[in-house]
């Protein structure tokens, strides 16, 4: 439903109400063009699967949970979880690719240890490549591998090292779309990355050596 139309009350939407979740949505829209098949399939499963968020709620969690860390990575960025109007989520379910990576696109952050800097979204950016999405991310990759560190001159170095550590991630991990973090909320945040295999190995390495200089993906920052 990303039509010109639908696109024109986002944005009078964002800059008269200050709504973000419809504008968010539809960009994300334009990411799926060439949706990895394999990956719609497996997102079927959850096409309904839109829980509210609660962040004082989630803060009240044990600490180190991925419900505490992720309502705390929201309050100290002053971020709200995005919302989407009913209509999109409505059409979404056909297609659920934005509507979930809309919701999660926070837990990412915290899950991959990427800052809200552009080089901690370009790090995202690569976790998604990585992951295979779309073909529209494939063609884009140069783009971020070249023009970004050009006009983001003080964070080019930044930049180009969590992009290849976001691709490498992707490849690596399971599929982060298609999982119910809203179901996990109490789990330790390190036990679920653990288990989608967001821990390169070079950090595997040096943990079990006892090199802490890497051992936490929280220090990718710009």
């Amino acid at each position: 439903m990303a039509t010109v139309r639908r696109f024109i009350k986002a944005i009078k939407d964002y800059y008269q109400k200050g709504e973000t979740g419809d504008i968010a949505y539809l960009k994300i829209e334009l990411l799926r063009i060439g949706s990895n098949t394999d990956l719609l399939a497996q997102l079927q499963d959850i096409a309904d699967y839109y829980p509210t968020i609660d962040l004082e709620e989630l803060s009240q969690l044990p600490e180190g949970t991925l419900g505490y860390e992720y309502a705390q990575h929201m309050k100290r960025n002053n971020i709200h979880p995005l919302v989407i109007s009913s209509d999109l989520i409505e059409a979404a379910k056909a297609n659920p690719f934005a509507l979930r990576f809309t919701a999660t696109h926070d837990i990412f952050h915290i899950l991959l240890g990427f800052d809200t800097t552009y080089a901690g979204e370009v790090g995202v950016l690569g976790f998604m490549i990585g992951q295979g999405y779309s073909k529209f991310l494939q063609a884009y990759e140069p783009v971020v591998k070249h023009f970004y560190p050009f006009i983001l001159r003080s964070q080019a170095q930044q930049i180009r090292a969590n992009l290849d550590r976001g691709k490498a991630l992707g490849e690596q991990a399971k599929c982060l779309l298609a999982y119910r973090f809203e179901d996990n909320w109490s789990r330790p945040i390190e036990d679920i990355r653990a288990e989608l295999r967001l821990v390169l190995k070079s950090q595997q390495f040096d943990a079990e050596s006892g090199n802490t200089s890497d051992r936490s993906p929280e220090i990718v920052t710009a």
